[in-house]
């Protein structure tokens, strides 16, 4: 049943990670109706748009404009326009700028419609073969200031933890949760849904073997057993497809 778009609401629509045929149905309803999309990347939503044939306007709203652009969003909603946030793959609020925009919203009495779908972190846990019924997601750890702090904080964590990283920081991360963690068992996804997928899973110390010395390549999401995991360790195993 198609849903009719209320006027003055704020629609959170989560977006492919990388396989477009990801898009929920509700989700193409949702972009071909509201008035505008607010995109953290108006470039890469346009490429989505134009393989689903919608045409809309495209506000950027990204990490460096949060601030100005949610208060002219805000506004535009107030008179009465329905907008839809996306962020460039997945679900937006989780370690984006969506958070300020949904915010303002909830503070101003706005309604906030979530239109659920697909999520890295979500599709990396399910595969990683460590438990899935209790886990803490810390988003991408400190750069400099704070991050061994962290990880010292972690270090006695019994529940699955997960983490976002870029590769260029991916070969130092898997180092660092050997050296504050130990030898945990872990699964490192790249590529979630592309051409090609890799997980890897394993003994942290191998795992940084594996991938240490390759070119940096893909976005990437470290699963990492906590202290209470006592299954033994995870078969080796590395999937392309």
């Amino acid at each position: 049943m198609s849903e009719e778009i209320q006027h003055g609401a704020l629609y959170v629509v989560s977006t492919p990670i990388g396989n477009l045929d990801d898009i929920t149905l509700r989700a193409v309803r949702i972009l071909g109706s509201v008035d505008c999309i607010a995109a953290e990347d108006t470039r890469t939503t346009k490429v989505l748009l134009d393989h689903l044939g919608i045409r809309k306007p495209l506000v950027s709203y990204y990490s460096y404009n949060e601030q100005r652009r949610a208060a002219s969003l805000i506004a535009a909603l107030r008179q009465g326009s329905s907008v839809a946030v996306v962020t460039d793959a997945g679900t937006p609020g989780i370690s984006d700028p969506a958070y300020v925009l949904i915010r303002e919203a909830v503070e101003a009495g706005i309604a906030v419609i979530a239109s659920p779908g697909p999520s890295a972190l979500l599709a990396a846990l399910v595969v990683s073969g460590l438990p899935a019924d209790r886990f803490v997601f810390e988003g991408f750890l400190p750069v400099k200031k704070g991050r061994k702090t962290r990880f010292e904080a972690l270090a006695g964590e019994t529940r699955t933890i997960v983490i976002y990283e870029s590769p260029h920081r991916i070969e130092k991360t898997l180092n660092e949760v050997l050296q504050f963690m130990g030898d945990r068992q872990v699964a490192l996804v790249r590529e979630l849904t592309k051409k090609f997928e890799e997980v890897r899973r394993g003994p942290v110390s191998r795992v940084s073997r594996e991938v240490g010395g390759r070119p940096p390549r893909g976005e990437y999401v470290l699963v990492i057993a906590g202290t209470s995991y006592r299954h033994g360790a995870l078969s080796a195993q590395e999937d392309e497809s």
